[in-house]
């Protein structure tokens, strides 16, 4: 498509005229940077952008992301105006209201064109990392006729400041990812002002040590951006184009001010807008020939899908990265059955991180979707198997990636592999650092996203490095993230069925909090009694006055102190409960099996006691830690908090008089 400003500047007005209607109607949004990014989004679209209306799920479309989430009108606009089947104008009408796909932030569970959820800010880049690192992995795979597509970023100075935009960038350069281009919206504004009361930083330098080709351009002349673009595309470094803008460019007396980032521009402002772009279309309405040179843009990413199904229909693996991006798993599980045997004949004594890679042994070897890594904690998570090769620079089909010391780089990186497609990401890092990691993990359940989070050290277990590492919140404050499965296996056979259950769920993540100490085996058999959350493990013998019910390291101690009671003539259960989301999700009737209200129930986790109640009931028992650990050997440890028969026993007999 030629690039005529002739063209492209009335283009370019739709999209300024959609978003200020649009956020003038909600009487709620962000105007202004979908208007002074409207050039810049016109000329990506229109000569640069790789994608096919009619098929917004082709595997080898250019991916797109608005890291700035706040402007999404730009977003929505590009999409309708470009010929997608949604949003329809009706539901930009209905910009930001209950029940319209134009939600405040964009949300890909929503419209097929957004690739991802964004709002907060930086994710959106740091997903693009991922989805870039998923497509050179996918590229050494299946080669250039098969995948051979670009990432795309816009962002804002926010998605620049935040710190998560220091570990994206810094693992870009590293893996010297060429295929991304990072358009950076430069209009120097934030919501309280200029960016010069709270920022001096010299943004171009910082990537360019980094590893990052940097490129400037005047983010309003059409020219000048393609100029930029076609430098960016010219390097082998990821590349990072600042184009200069006027924030709200268009609204004459508002344009290049902080007031028009996040509020309407109100209707005087708007007739101002209109005349100033000589914009005389009623709101809600585009030209019939600015709409053509819009659905036009489309067209070549069409021709160019229909050679790429031309490609697929003779390609060598072109069924296997199907099968991958529809993110089916492979037919059978005979190696994670013969893993299983295998423990059930060997009843291991070790780690649940142990364990954690003894089950990835076998599961990286018959599933080639996987792809992992650990922010520097290889050795302590477990996370590498002789099946995964270091993804690196050098060796793009690797499969176990270096993060460095970057938990919420890692975590938002896996968030972009899962949503590029074709990859089901896992990372390690300490249970304990999920609190860096949080807000990624939060998306990962918002977005649907199949990511794995290998979380080990899970308790006061990892002994002498004291409080700091010792998790005591992080498990309950991670089950309360809805769509989230939250794992605390007991044993080396819970932990494969953890794993095994993980990767099925295609439209949800899941963590896994996994011991440092050895813990015995607790069960022998070959039923998958973890895909309900909670099962009894042992049941008593005596007439039942007691449900103990444990997670962990601890259900060892709910079988010894189950013991002590029975030898006492009390009759106790032990309920393993290894994923109380699974659990709640089971019908009533099991629910009140396993937890019966004649019983008195009691909760052994070494952990915060808040929400055990629910289990347990106002007049149940929660023995757990509701204040930070210590630095001794775990045993003492162990000791001092009370997770001992001894300790236990005593209370659960003054309960029951």
């Amino acid at each position: 498509m030629s690039l005529d400003p002739q063209r492209l500047a009335p283009m370019a007005n739709a999209i300024r005229a959609l978003s200020m209607d649009a956020v003038q109607a909600a009487n709620s949004g962000h105007p202004g940077m979908p208007m002074g990014m409207a050039d810049v989004a016109t000329v990506l679209w229109s000569k640069f952008l790789k994608f096919d209306p009619s098929a917004p799920d082709w595997s080898d479309r250019d991916r797109f992301v608005l890291s700035a989430g706040h402007g999404s009108m730009l977003i929505y606009s590009l999409l309708h105006l470009s010929g997608y089947a949604s949003p329809t104008m009706e539901e930009i009408r209905n910009f930001r209201q209950l029940g319209s796909v134009c939600a405040g932030h964009p949300e890909n569970f929503l419209i097929p064109g957004v690739e991802c959820t964004t709002g907060p800010l930086g994710q959106g880049l740091a997903m693009a990392v991922g989805m870039a690192m998923a497509e050179r992995h996918l590229n050494a795979n299946f080669g250039d006729d098969l995948v051979d597509h670009r990432t795309w970023v816009i962002a804002g100075d926010g998605c620049l400041m935040e710190g998560i935009n220091h570990e994206a960038i810094g693992l870009a350069g590293h893996l010297k990812l060429g295929r991304m281009v990072v358009l950076w919206d430069d209009n120097r504004i934030t919501i309280d002002g200029d960016t010069d009361i709270s920022t001096s930083e010299n943004i171009r330098a910082r990537y360019e040590a980094t590893g990052w080709h940097v490129v400037e351009c005047d983010g309003h002349d059409f020219a000048d951006i393609d100029r930029a673009i076609e430098e960016a595309l010219a390097d082998e470094r990821p590349s990072l184009v600042a184009c200069r803008t006027v924030i709200g460019k268009g609204a004459p007396n508002k344009q290049g001010g902080h007031s028009v980032h996040g509020a309407p521009l109100g209707a005087d402002e708007i007739a101002a807008a209109r005349e100033y772009l000589g914009w005389t279309s009623a709101p809600f309405e585009v030209p019939a020939e600015i709409l053509a040179d819009w659905r036009s843009t489309g067209e070549r990413g069409a021709a160019a899908h229909a050679e790429w199904k031309s490609r697929e229909a003779g390609a060598d693996g072109a069924a296997e990265l199907a099968r991958r991006m529809a993110g089916e798993l492979p037919a059978g599980d005979e190696a994670y059955n013969a893993y299983v045997d295998s423990l059930i004949a060997d009843k291991p004594k070790v780690a649940t991180r142990k364990a954690s890679q003894m089950a990835l042994e076998a599961l990286t070897a018959a599933l080639p979707d996987l792809v992992g890594g650990s922010a520097d904690l290889t050795g302590s998570n477990l996370t590498n198997t002789k099946s995964t090769a270091p993804f690196s620079a050098d060796d793009y089909s690797g499969r176990h990636v270096y993060y460095g010391i970057r938990e919420f780089g890692m975590a938002a990186a896996m968030n972009g592999m899962a949503l590029h497609g074709g990859i089901i990401p896992y990372g390690g890092t300490f249970l304990v650092f999920s609190d860096y990691c949080r807000n990624a993990i939060r998306m990962s359940a918002l977005q649907h996203t199949r990511a794995i989070y290998v979380m080990t050290h899970d308790s006061i277990g990892l002994g002498e490095d004291g409080p700091t590492h010792q998790p005591v919140e992080h498990v309950m404050s991670l089950r309360m993230i809805p769509n989230l499965l939250v794992f605390r296996p007991a044993d080396a056979l819970e932990t494969a069925e953890a794993w095994a259950l993980s990767i099925k769920q295609a439209n949800r993540p899941s963590v896994l909090a996994l011991s440092r100490q050895n813990l015995p085996a607790v069960r022998a058999d070959s039923e998958m009694k973890s895909a309900k959350g909670a099962y009894r493990l042992q049941a008593a013998e005596a007439d039942r006055k007691v449900v103990l019910v444990a997670t962990g390291s601890e259900v060892e101690l709910a079988i010894n102190v189950r013991a002590a009671l029975e030898a006492e003539g009390i009759g106790a259960d032990v309920v393993s409960m290894p994923c109380a989301e699974l659990f709640d999700e089971q019908d009533a009737a099991y629910r009140a099996d396993l937890l019966p209200a004649d019983a008195l129930k009691v909760s052994i986790e070494a952990g915060v006691t808040m929400g055990w109640e629910r289990y347990t009931g106002s007049d149940g028992i929660n023995i757990g830690m509701n204040s930070f650990g210590a630095s001794a050997p775990a045993n003492v440890l162990f000791d001092h908090f009370g997770f001992t028969v001894e300790k236990i026993v005593p209370q659960i007999k003054a309960k029951l008089g």
